[in-house]
């Protein structure tokens, strides 16, 4: 795996589990956790060609 998605993501999950007892029931933190997924899948390579990798 290539190690800045293996970092990003990482980072991702660690700030979602961080907040989870925050959101709610779990069918909304399932939710959440599927919209951040997405959303930080979307902006991934538009992080990787900012940082030029």
């Amino acid at each position: 795996m290539d190690p800045v998605a293996l970092v990003f993501y990482a980072v991702i999950c660690a700030v979602l589990s961080w907040s989870a007892p925050t959101l709610g029931r779990p069918v909304l933190r399932l939710g959440i956790g599927a919209v951040v997924g997405i959303v930080a899948a979307a902006i991934l390579p538009a992080l990787k060609a900012a940082m030029g990798l």
